[in-house]
């Protein structure tokens, strides 16, 4: 059985992370688990997404991003209550940022985490065109 649809075209920042997303060389939306997702050939963020309470209940973070995080970058990240640890996906070295957790969404930090994501799952060779422009 399908995932049901968990977004809405307009929703908060959508836009703009596609925008973002789809400049990465190669890059692709398609729609799994319910939510947009952002591949080269991998998935390399994806917009909105949960974690799991200490009880054992899940949180929704409808607007949001999950990305991909260096180890070296973690523990900063951590400290930083924008940020959450995503169920299923924060096991796998991923974290997510709530828009909702500010009054203004940085969009240069919001690239920046993109494009380090893209850079932690996308063919070298991506990379490289990333890299020569």
């Amino acid at each position: 059985m399908p995932h049901p649809i968990m977004f809405r075209d307009d929703d908060l920042g959508l836009a703009q992370v596609r925008e973002i997303a789809l400049s990465f060389p190669e890059a692709f939306e398609k729609i799994s688990w319910g939510r947009p997702v952002f591949c080269a050939p991998k998935i390399f963020a994806m917009y909105g997404g949960s974690a799991k309470t200490g009880t054992g209940r899940y949180v929704q973070y409808p607007h949001s991003i999950l990305v991909k995080v260096d180890e070296s970058d973690r523990c900063a990240l951590e400290q930083d209550t924008r940020f959450f640890y995503p169920a299923y996906m924060g096991p796998s070295g991923w974290l997510g940022l709530d828009f909702t957790a500010t009054s203004k969404i940085d969009w240069t930090e919001v690239r920046e985490l993109i494009d380090a994501s893209y850079r932690l799952v996308a063919p070298k060779k991506l990379v490289k065109r990333l890299d020569v422009g």
